[in-house]
């Protein structure tokens, strides 16, 4: 093609590159936002946060709330028990997860689709939260960590997943042949399907793990002790005694209290949310790849 042959895109293309551009500029102002607040909150006067004199750039610049957390006792417990019930849960959804989807994606199971089809039932029908509760406290598990690792222990979605996932990326004739030489069902699993399935298992940390960390609704059913509470019930007490303190403007008293909870609450969403950021870059070159693979094909 000649130098001077210059290609034009098509009125219409210019069009829709500028319509998409400006929506995803839009989105991106959506979302960042409000992690730029929350970020400028953490870091600015708390009387002029509650004054709403911050919106983009911190004001006032101060670190008090992150002084505060570091000599805050409570959330320095619910942030150590929120990482022991990250890890231990996560651990336990990936090995049982492991076990389930694996033999359900072998067609030489017997009754596969019908166990399938049982196991797909329970995303739509439950027992409800009643059941659920008498089920946990007959069993002894409440006002423990296993109260809000054990029920949850199987998510079917992800189940399904990790399911696709074997049925679609590890060729059966694979497997056949190890049989073929020998090698023992727990072997195949140790040996050969888990090496290959990296991608998926770390698509199934980030979700089990998030949602580990992110949860309170089980931990305010199930756990009663202080002690034992996750970040996040202690980020809820936090924001409650701000609520509270706020609603009753008319005592001087609870001035400070209000300033105090006031600050901390935006840096504890800041020093929360840090391990989940951190983590997503490790996983990150195997993530898209899993969530593709394993949600599309078959």
């Amino acid at each position: 093609m000649p130098k001077d042959v210059i290609m034009k895109a098509p009125p219409d293309e210019k069009r829709f590159d500028v319509i998409v551009y400006l929506l995803a500029a839009v989105i991106i102002v959506i979302v960042l936002y409000p992690l730029l607040f929350v970020v400028s909150a953490s870091f600015s006067d708390p009387a002029k946060v509650l004054n709403g004199e911050v919106w983009l750039l911190p004001k006032g610049v101060t670190l008090e709330a992150y002084s505060n957390i570091l000599h805050n006792d409570k959330i320095w417990t619910g942030y150590r028990n929120t990482l022991i019930y990250t890890v231990v849960g996560t651990s336990v959804n990936i090995m049982m997860t492991l076990l389930a989807a694996y033999p359900l994606s072998r067609p030489d199971l017997p009754g596969r689709k019908l166990l399938m089809l049982i196991v797909t039932l329970t995303m739509f029908f439950s027992g409800g939260l009643i059941p659920s509760y008498l089920l946990v406290k007959n069993l002894g598990m409440v006002d423990t960590m296993w109260a809000l690792i054990i029920p949850g222990a199987i998510s079917t979605y992800n189940l399904i997943v990790m399911r696709t996932y074997f049925e679609s990326s590890i060729p059966w004739e694979l497997q056949e042949a190890a049989h073929i030489d020998g090698c023992s069902n727990w072997r195949l699993l140790i040996s050969i399907i888990l090496p290959l399935s990296k991608p998926i298992i770390a698509v199934m940390v980030l979700f089990y793990a998030v949602g580990h960390w992110n949860s309170f609704f089980n931990a305010l059913i199930y756990i009663r002790s202080e002690d034992r509470y996750p970040l996040q019930l202690v980020l809820r007490e936090i924001l409650m005694i701000s609520q509270s303190a706020g609603a009753d403007g008319g005592n001087v008293g609870l001035e400070d209290q209000i300033l105090l909870s006031e600050s901390i609450k935006y840096a504890v969403i800041i020093v929360s949310s840090l391990p989940v950021l951190l983590m997503y870059p490790l996983v990150q070159k195997h993530f898209v790849k899993g969530v593709m693979i394993g949600s599309i094909k078959g």
